[in-house]
């Protein structure tokens, strides 16, 4: 090492004890550290309880007999229990605020061969998050007693110096970024960078997590897979509790979430945990959180921040150790400026918020989507559904258009695909089971003015050529198509006119209304028997 050492390291009660002579006859880490030919140490600053000054300035002197250029410093530091892990790190921790390290002109390393399992523990951590900055010592006995031959090895907490765990860390994250993900290999970059950031959120905080995004774009999805994911690594020991909050109404809103005793309210025959208390070491997912009315949001705040909360009817508080995450497809701070949400409680919940895109904005995952599905209803239903090479690229060409417009997202997906896969012949859907699944989409997103155009359409189809609708004015085109929806609902000429005279037949003294039926629908060179359909058979 180019620059002088200096070693941090704590008294070891047992292994540095001894007075007598016998004492060099054993290993001592303290003595054995400042004795290796290839390791100088220029100061040692030895850590020691009150009660153990004694040894630790016999300890400093044996060091200095052996490494007369080891200048020693003993620190008293208090530990009444070395087994207690706050007052250990508390104490260290202290110890290395105060110390005026100068890594410019010095090398640090810090011993954590000795003092108790706790207390080297300590020494990693501060280590690790190098408010001591330096390296750890380790250093080991000889073979056998008496014997020459001790070792000591150096380990530096910069991962990225060894290779084969950077790849296993970065093998774990990509396990974890595709579980998230369902072991879809999504290729939206944007959407991949999202998951990249929740996969470490979800790995390192227990606090609050806001999923936005519209309806349909995988908030209930992730945010189990976030719960497995924790699981997984043992985080989490509850369970996975959802609600959809637009369910909760009026007083039982309360009851639902924090639950009720016997006899709270009228039908309260037994006590009711609610979802808090179910949650309990879990996690709660409340999905369009901002349904929730103003009292429930309330208490919730008060269970987020204390985990204490007061079911209906009772006297005394309970306690639920739940992890939240929300889900929402509104915009809670408009909900605040309209005072539907509370400041304080979006607030507490908006520390880790990620929005969801919907899928007309990754256009290029609905190919390994549209895998997904197949794999899954195959699984569901133990028989295998594939598609026509041509049938794919039809779907996946005019699914990826500008034309689809996926308004329910992944709901609409997953329709879709189950749709074409019951229709499938065989198990195989084809390239005509592709063409009307398209269709049936085309017609589900057309706006509802459209639609009902469309439908005025087809009923002046039904009974005038091409030529004569374009020959019409859009005046007339409207108001026939009305006529003709009415008759087509009629089961005779009579009926039908009065519905379309309803109005006018009241100042009228004679009711022909058929036959003012007959001369409006003749202008269009159309009689009774052309235009009448029978009525739709209820349903």
């Amino acid at each position: 090492m180019s620059k002088p050492v200096h070693l941090i390291g704590v008294l070891g009660s047992k292994l540095d004890a001894g007075r007598s002579q016998d004492r060099w006859s054993r290993w001592r880490p303290s003595v054995a550290a400042c004795q290796y030919d290839d390791l100088l140490i220029s100061r040692f600053e030895l850590l020691h309880e009150p009660r153990n000054r004694d040894m630790a300035e016999l300890v400093a002197s044996d060091i200095n007999s052996v490494s007369p250029e080891t200048i020693v410093t003993l620190h008293s530091v208090a530990f009444q229990d070395p087994w207690d892990f706050e007052e250990v790190f508390s104490g260290l921790h202290e110890f290395a605020r105060a110390y005026p390290f100068d890594t410019d002109q010095n090398e640090y390393l810090i011993h954590i061969t000795t003092g108790s399992h706790v207390q080297q523990i300590c020494l990693f951590l501060l280590a690790e998050s190098r408010h001591l900055p330096g390296r750890l010592l380790q250093t080991s006995p000889p073979p056998r007693e008496g014997m020459p031959g001790s070792a000591f090895r150096i380990i530096d907490l910069d991962l990225s110096r060894y290779d084969a765990l950077a790849t296993r860390f970065a093998q774990e994250q990509q396990e974890g970024l595709t579980f998230l993900k369902s072991g879809i290999e999504t290729r939206n970059a944007v959407f991949n960078r999202l998951i990249e950031q929740i996969e470490k959120v979800a790995i390192a905080s227990r606090c609050p997590m806001l999923i936005t995004g519209p309806t349909g774009a995988g908030k209930t999805r992730l945010a189990r897979r976030i719960f497995e994911l924790k699981r997984r690594r043992e985080q989490l020991s509850g369970s996975f509790v959802e609600i959809n909050c637009a369910t909760l109404r009026g007083d039982q809103a309360m009851s639902t979430l924090f639950g009720h005793i016997k006899g709270a309210f009228t039908g309260a025959t037994v006590n009711r945990p609610g979802l808090l208390m179910s949650a309990d070491r879990g996690l709660l997912f409340l999905d369009e959180i901002g349904e929730l009315g103003l009292d429930e949001q309330a208490m919730l705040l008060r269970a987020i921040e204390e985990k204490r909360f007061l079911p209906v009817g009772a006297d005394h508080e309970v306690q639920s150790d739940f992890q939240l995450i929300a889900g929402t497809n509104r915009n809670l701070q408009e909900a605040v400026q309209k005072g539907r949400f509370r400041e304080d409680l979006l607030a507490r919940i908006n520390l880790w918020t990620f929005e969801l895109p919907g899928l007309a904005a990754r256009r290029e995952d609905l190919e390994p989507n549209l895998d997904f599905e197949l794999q899954k209803i195959t699984d569901e239903t133990g028989h295998r559904v594939s598609m026509s090479r041509e049938a794919r690229s039809a779907f996946l060409k005019w699914a990826q258009s500008p034309d689809a417009k996926w308004t329910a997202n992944f709901r609409d997906l997953n329709a879709a695909v189950v749709r074409m896969a019951t229709l499938a012949t065989a198990g195989r859907i084809s390239e005509a089971d592709v063409k009307q699944e398209c269709e049936r989409l085309k017609r589900l997103w057309q706006p509802q003015e459209t639609k009902d155009h469309s439908a005025s359409e087809d009923a002046l189809e039904q009974v005038l050529s091409t030529e004569k609708i374009e020959q019409l004015d859009l005046f007339d085109r409207v108001q026939l198509a009305a006529v003709l929806t009415v008759c087509r609902e009629c089961r005779s000429m009579a009926e039908a006119g009065r519905r379309l005279f309803a109005i006018s037949r009241q100042s009228r003294t004679s009711h022909n209304d058929s036959d003012r039926l007959k001369k409006y629908l003749a202008r269009f060179g159309l009689g009774w028997d052309d235009i009448h359909f029978e009525p739709d058979a209820p349903s």
